[in-house]
């Protein structure tokens, strides 16, 4: 990697290589601290070997079972969570301080019960049917082993949040007749909730898991076998090409980076860490405050995990709670995700031009032209994806299409040339990726059986609907509280399976489609990355910056605050998402909203032309809001209102410029 060149000292290159290294460990070290799934042991020996052998057979299995559909549902759903939850006791440690080079007696002891349990439900299947209602005394005992097991892997590999969540709920359904008003019910027996929640399609193996298990699986194993055909790098260095020399070019890069790369990254954290790394130290050298720096790219890549196609694989369980084919998911989203990088563009590049920031100098920047020649192939296995799917081929046939053109395009120039060992990795990471999504489905299924087992979903919602007096905005004001709190500290995919299990079905209740109501919920959970006090996304990035952390999440908050409209606004008027539209209607609303945005986004950042003062500040976040509401009226008002500002906005410029 480091060729001596003539006249250099070899002491430089060793310091280079030593920096490098230890960028790489404080990298790796940040992303374990705040990304929990990241955290696994590292092994070697016998049981390094035995591990990856496991991880093979995973994969393996999940991609013969994907593709033939062999096994009936739950044997399926219940091969696939032993292997999760075994790897999971073999691979985490109990605590962050424990040690990550040994395995210790106790873990394989879990592993080797969990395994036992699931070996007695695959030899004993047909006889647990047979007896759904009437479970014998060791069905009982099992199930409940097996779903305290389960709960103990997720702590480990997902974090305590989505535990604690699905403790109360556990104890909810057993004393639900002390629960006060609207709360109350009929409270069940200790072997009616181990043997509902392990053993039913409506618990532990139900559609969380089952969607896991076929189409989450193998769009993770794509997108590990995308990292390695280095298509990260390819982004980054497209986006300096772009954007780089505008002002505050480093920041745009940041937004552009993470928007390419929430196409395939699953985590808001991992997303902020890998291209953070590199911007954020760009972003300070050209007089960005750390605060700041870290913010744009915790705002900008946590809003990766609502970028189709992937959506942080919360696409392909949106798909199936609300009955519509995943291209209906996935086209719904693209309109807002893009004005939620729009928004948070328009917020850097304000800030940019109110402080003085410029962009990197052009000469210094790779050209556009020669990275699409030398490396454009690389995105064919996205292009792959999005074509199939737009044919309407299924999930499943689209992503292992795809695996295999991942395995094929490296090959397509010798200089993107990988290793085959490279895509053996992958092979492996696939299975290693999805042992925290698939601990988060299995958990998210215990809230979703004690949900259905007791009806909270709905006497939740009318409790919010009361408490907000049958109004709409006070409704949805409220329900976007709750998925902010929900979502605190939680994965992507967990993240949409407790909001859309309680606050989507809140939404639902006011007349509003399924599909906006579910992505209502998803979007707030996810802000919830950047939101303080529990803002993940924002911790990492201030980790990198060396700032504030407090401050950089109430930075990230203020720059994606035109985010936290986008979702009012599908609520209002399901065009957005493309539900029972036409296209003139979808292009009216695209520019209202973005005209909304711009109000917004001039209002907070307190510039548009030129500095503004707190009356102008007051009407243009007054218009802005103005342009939620659907009604033509408050659209024309709103619209008028903002070019007159910026028409007077443009003039005060003139006439300072002219004075000085």
């Amino acid at each position: 990697m480091f060729k001596k060149k003539k006249g250099e000292d070899p002491k430089v290159k060793d310091e280079s290589v030593k920096n490098l290294t230890e960028q790489e460990i404080d990298q790796e070290e940040l992303i374990r601290m705040l990304d929990k799934e990241s955290a696994y042991r590292k092994l070697s020996g016998f049981w390094d070997k035995f591990i990856l052998a496991i991880l093979v057979c995973f994969t393996s299995f999940q991609i013969y079972t994907a593709i033939t559909g062999t096994f009936p549902a739950q044997l399926q759903r219940m091969i696939h969570l032993g292997f999760v939850i075994c790897l999971a006791y073999l691979l985490y440690p109990a605590t962050k301080k424990g040690r990550r080079d040994r395995i210790f007696p106790l873990d394989y002891l879990f592993a080797a019960a969990f395994f036992g349990i699931v070996m007695y439900y695959l030899v004993n299947y047909e006889a647990i049917i047979n007896r759904s209602g009437a479970y014998n005394s060791t069905d009982v005992i099992l199930g409940a082993i097996g779903v305290i097991l389960v709960m103990e892997a997720c702590r480990r590999v997902v974090g305590l949040p989505i535990v604690v969540i699905a403790t109360i709920f556990l104890v909810y359904a057993y004393f639900g007749k002390s629960m006060p008003g609207f709360l109350h019910h009929r409270g069940y027996a200790f072997p009616r909730i181990a043997t509902h929640i392990f053993y039913t399609t409506e618990g532990i193996i139900g559609l969380p898991l089952g969607t896991c298990a076929t189409y989450i699986f193998l769009f993770i194993l794509f997108g590990a076998f995308l990292e390695k055909t280095g298509i990260g790098a390819f982004f980054i260095d497209l986006a300096n090409a772009i954007a780089g020399h505008a002002a505050g070019g480093p920041a745009k890069v940041a937004v552009l980076t993470s928007a390419l790369q929430g196409t395939i990254s699953g985590s808001s954290v991992s997303n902020t860490v890998s291209t953070g790394s590199f911007t954020i130290p760009l972003m300070k050298s050209l007089g960005y405050r750390p605060e700041f720096a870290a913010a744009v790219e915790a705002a900008a890549s946590t809003g990766g995990q609502i970028m189709p196609p992937i959506m942080g694989a919360a696409a392909f369980l949106i798909a199936d709670a609300v009955g519509e084919p995943y291209i209906v998911i996935a086209k719904a989203a693209i309109i807002p995700a893009i004005l939620y990088f729009t928004g948070i563009w328009m917020m850097i590049d304000f800030e940019a031009k109110k402080i003085g920031l410029v962009g990197i100098p052009k000469e210094d920047l790779p050209k556009v032209g020669p990275i699409l020649k030398e490396r454009g192939h690389l995105i064919l296995p996205l292009i792959v994806i999005i074509v199939l799917l737009g044919m309407d081929y299924s999930p499943i046939y689209a992503a292992s299409r795809g695996i295999i053109a991942c395995i094929i395009v490296p090959y397509l120039r010798k200089s993107t040339h990988v290793p085959i060992k490279a895509l053996g990795e992958a092979f492996v990471n696939g299975a290693r990726n999805i042992i925290g999504v698939a601990c988060a489905c299995a958990v998210a299924g215990i809230i979703v059986g004690i949900v259905t087992l007791t009806g909270l979903g709905l006497k939740l919602g009318g409790g919010l609907l009361t408490a907000a007096g049958g109004n709409m905005y006070l409704t949805l004001f409220f329900t976007m509280i709750t998925s902010l709190i929900l979502g605190m500290g939680v994965p992507t995919t967990a993240n949409y399976l407790i909001t859309s299990t309680i606050a989507a079905p809140v939404v639902m209740q006011l007349g509003v489609p399924a599909l906006s109501a579910h992505l209502f919920a998803f979007y707030f959970g996810i802000l919830a990355d950047i939101t303080p006090p529990v803002a993940l996304a924002a911790y990492a990035g201030s980790a990198i910056a060396k700032g504030n952390p407090f401050n950089t999440g109430v930075q990230a908050t203020k720059l994606a605050i035109a985010a936290f409209l986008i979702p009012y606004i599908f609520v209002m008027n399901s065009a957005l998402i493309l539900v029972d539209t036409t296209a003139l209607e979808v292009v009216r609303i695209i520019i209202t909203s973005l005209v909304g945005m711009y109000g917004i986004a001039g209002g907070v950042s307190g510039w548009v032309q030129t500095k503004a003062n707190p009356i102008i500040r007051i009407l243009l976040i007054a218009a802005g809001l103005m342009l939620i509401n659907p009604s033509l009226m408050t659209d024309i008002i709103g619209t008028i209102t903002i070019a007159a500002v910026i028409l007077f906005q443009k003039s005060r410029a003139k006439m300072s410029a002219k004075a000085s």
